[in-house]
C-alpha cells in the first residue's frame, strides 16, 4: 500500500468562536476538534501527521508537541491563505514519498470511512482526490463543477460561479489527497493575485486540470464533513455525535431508557444488559461493565463500573473511582479515587475519596473521608464487611479493620482493630427542667421589650 502522511490545517485564527479558547481546541464529546481529527488521519494509517498551526495559539502548538512530537508541527507566519499553510508543512514532509491527506482541524466528525474513498480513488489513478458534500444550504460553499464523465473540471467560488454553476449540487468540503511532489508542485504555482492577496488550495483543482490530470471527487455525508466556526455549529456536532453515541450504546444492548437526555464522552464504554436512567453525564474516561444500573442525574468521569453495581441516583463518580460488582453508590453520594469491593455499599450523601472499601462494607450516611489537609492527601481504609455509623468522619490516614464498627457521630482519628467498635464523641448529658427554664427567660425577655 502507498505510504500515507495526513497535513491537518489548524491555524485559523477562529475569531467567530468568540472565546478566549482556540477554536481548533474544543471539544466536542469531551475531545479537542483537533485531537478527533488526529485519531482519524492515524485510524486511516498516516504514517506522518503535520499540523500547521499559527502564532497566535501556542496552546495549539503544545497540544500537537505533546501529542506528535515537535517534528510534527508547521508553523505558518505570515497567514496567506490555505494554499500557503499547506506549503508550510513542506519541510516537515521531507523524507516522504507517498499520498498526502489535506483536512481542517475543526472537523470532528469525520470517520476513517468519510477520508477512505480519497485513498481509493488515488490507488485506482486518480491525481488528484476532493471530499464533496451536498449540504442543504449550499450558499457559502464552492461548487464541484464536473464533467460529463464525472471528472471535476473546476471549483467554483459562490461570488464568481454563474448561475448554472450555482445550480450544482456537490460542493467542496476541503479535504483532498494527491501524491506529495504533485501537491507541492501545484501549490508552488498558485498565485495571490486575487482580492485577499492569498494563496489558495483550491487553485489547484484547474491547475491539475491545465495539466491533463485526473481530478475526481467522493461525495460524504454533510454530518461528516461539519466544521465547527462558531459556537453554534459546535453545538451542532455536539449533538450529530451524541445522536451517534446513543445510536451505538442501543446497537449494543445497553437499555437508555430516555436516550436524549444521556450524554456520552467520544471513549465511553458501556456493557450489554447495562440501564441508564435519564439525566446521566458520562465525562471522559468511563467504563461501565454490563448489568450495571446507572440511575438518574448521576455525573461519571474516569470511573470503572463493575457488573451488576447500582450508582445513583444523584451519584458523582470522579477519576479513580473503582466500583466493584453489585456494589451500591447511592443519592449525592461522591466518590474519588476509591475502590470499592464487591458489594460495598454507601448509599447516602457521603464523601468517599482516596483510600478502599472492601468487600460488604457498609458506609453509613454522612460519611466522610477526610482526606486533604490543605498540602497533601492521604488514604482511608475500610475492611471487608465493616459498619460505618452515620455521620462519622474518617481522618485519613487511617485503616478501619475487616469487620469493625464505628458508631454514629465518630471523628475517627486512629486506626481500628478488625472486629472492634469504635466511638470517639463525647457524652451525652441530660439537664432537666433546662427547656422549662430556657423557655419562661426569653418570654419575660421578650415582654420586657414589648414594654419599651
Amino acid at each position: 500500500m502507498t505510504a500515507r502522511a495526513a497535513v491537518i490545517l489548524a491555524a485559523g485564527q477562529g475569531t467567530r468562536m468568540k472565546s478566549a479558547t482556540p477554536k481548533v481546541l474544543h471539544k466536542v464529546g469531551g475531545r479537542t476538534l483537533l485531537d478527533r481529527v488526529i485519531d482519524t488521519v492515524e485510524q486511516i494509517g498516516c504514517q506522518r501527521v503535520v499540523v500547521v498551526v499559527g502564532t497566535h495559539s501556542p496552546a495549539v502548538r503544545a497540544l500537537v508537541e505533546a501529542r506528535l512530537g515537535p517534528g510534527a508541527v508547521a508553523v505558518q507566519d505570515p497567514p496567506l491563505g490555505t494554499g500557503h499553510a499547506v506549503l508550510a508543512a513542506a519541510p516537515a514532509l521531507e523524507g516522504f514519498e507517498g499520498d498526502v491527506l489535506v483536512t481542517n482541524a475543526d472537523c470532528p466528525l469525520l470517520l476513517p470511512a468519510d477520508l477512505e474513498p480519497l485513498f481509493a480513488m488515488r490507488a485506482e489513478g486518480v491525481d488528484l482526490a476532493l471530499l464533496g458534500f451536498e449540504p442543504a444550504d449550499a450558499l457559502l460553499y464552492g461548487r464541484l463543477i464536473r464533467g460529463a464523465a464525472g471528472q471535476v473540471l473546476k471549483i467554483a467560488e459562490p461570488k464568481d460561479a454563474t448561475p448554472e454553476e450555482l445550480a450544482a449540487k456537490s460542493c467542496y468540503a476541503g479535504m483532498l489527497a494527491a501524491e506529495k511532489h504533485a501537491l507541492l508542485g501545484w501549490l508552488g504555482r498558485t498565485s495571490n493575485n486575487n482580492a485577499k492577496g492569498e494563496y489558495y488550495l483550491t487553485e489547484i483543482v484547474s491547475l491539475a486540470v491545465g495539466d491533463s490530470r485526473s481530478v475526481r471527487a467522493h461525495i460524504a455525508p454533510e454530518s461528516a464533513v461539519m466544521g465547527c466556526d462558531t459556537p453554534m455549529q459546535l453545538a451542532a456536532a455536539e449533538g450529530v455525535f451524541q445522536q451517534r453515541a446513543r445510536a451505538q450504546a442501543l446497537a449494543d444492548g445497553v437499555a437508555l431508557q430516555a436516550p436524549d437526555t444521556v450524554h456520552f464522552a467520544y471513549d465511553t464504554q458501556i456493557g450489554p444488559g447495562t440501564t441508564v436512567e435519564p439525566f446521566v453525564v458520562f465525562a471522559p474516561g468511563v467504563t461501565v461493565e454490563g448489568g450495571a444500573v446507572i440511575r438518574s442525574f448521576s455525573h461519571l468521569e474516569g470511573a470503572v463500573v463493575r457488573a451488576g453495581a447500582i450508582i445513583g441516583p444523584y451519584a458523582r463518580l470522579r477519576p479513580g473511582a473503582d466500583i466493584g460488582e453489585e456494589a451500591h453508590i447511592g443519592n449525592f453520594v461522591e466518590v474519588k479515587k476509591v475502590k470499592l469491593g464487591k458489594g460495598a455499599k454507601a448509599n447516602h450523601l457521603s464523601y468517599l475519596g482516596d483510600g478502599t472499601v472492601g468487600a460488604g462494607a457498609n458506609i453509613g450516611a454522612g460519611t466522610i473521608f477526610c482526606n486533604y489537609d490543605g498540602f497533601d492527601k492521604y488514604e482511608t481504609h475500610v475492611g471487608e464487611g465493616a459498619f460505618i455509623g452515620s455521620d462519622t468522619a474518617l481522618v485519613a490516614p487511617v485503616t478501619v479493620g475487616a469487620g469493625a464498627f464505628t458508631g454514629t457521630g465518630s471523628v475517627i482519628t486512629e486506626d481500628v482493630p478488625a472486629d472492634a467498635l469504635a466511638l470517639a464523641r463525647g457524652q451525652q448529658v441530660a439537664k432537666a427542667g433546662w427547656a422549662a427554664r430556657f423557655r419562661e427567660r426569653k418570654r419575660a425577655e421578650k415582654a420586657a421589650r414589648g414594654k419599651k
